[in-house]
């Protein structure tokens, strides 16, 4: 069966902004917890799940919702190599395509400030308001898959965090992994595919 459905994670997949958000969440763990490494951990969760889980106390998270706002319309919000052309390609190959992504509409709103066109390129653009549960729960990409007229086995993921590759694989897609964020022998566990980013690679190599 042809895949015809793409479905993309926005940071570290689309935007080279991982590393922004690893360096701010470690600095808060490190803060609250003393833990140096807790932008890793959750790395993926949505905002609404990493504050259930590690930030019960209401001034804690106004602090961090303040600071993350502050940090997200200053965010240079730069393209994964080859992302932009790769994805603007898919139309001509009969490819549907929708953003997956577990950042909210607030967050949203500053990418389309810096890219307004971004909005052109795809079918959907879901954030984290439109699912019940976080990644590494596979829901957010079973419904890109029901919006776009597919299921798993005509769908491809494209994914870079743990919580991501995860929530793609239960999702029954095809994986494809970047190693923009994790090393390769860890993506590797999850994907189908590995790339380090979209520079050369083409739609009629996937689809």
């Amino acid at each position: 069966m042809r895949r015809y459905i793409a479905l993309f994670d926005l940071d570290g997949v689309i935007l080279d902004t991982e590393n922004y958000y690893t360096q701010l969440w470690s600095e808060l763990g490190e803060h609250f917890f003393g833990e140096k490494n807790f932008g890793i951990k959750i790395k993926g969760q949505t905002l609404v799940k990493i504050m259930d889980d590690y930030f019960p106390s209401e001034t804690d998270r106004d602090f961090i919702i303040d600071k993350l706002d502050d940090f997200e319309r200053n965010m240079p919000y730069d393209y994964i190599p080859g992302a932009e052309q790769f994805i603007r390609s898919l139309k001509s190959f009969g490819i549907k395509s929708a953003v997956v992504t577990s950042s909210n509409k607030v967050k949203m709103e500053n990418v389309y400030r810096k890219h307004p066109d971004i909005r052109n390129m795809f079918d959907y653009i879901l954030t984290s308001e439109d699912f019940t549960e976080s990644k590494p729960s596979p829901e957010c990409y079973l419904t890109g898959m029901r919006l776009l007229g597919g299921n798993p086995e005509t769908s491809v993921v494209f994914e870079d965090s743990l919580s991501g590759l995860q929530s793609g694989k239960s999702s029954g897609a095809f994986v494809v992994g970047l190693t923009t964020t994790n090393p390769s022998e860890t993506v590797s566990q999850y994907a189908d595919l590995l790339i380090p980013d979209f520079t050369g690679v083409r739609p009629d190599e996937i689809f």
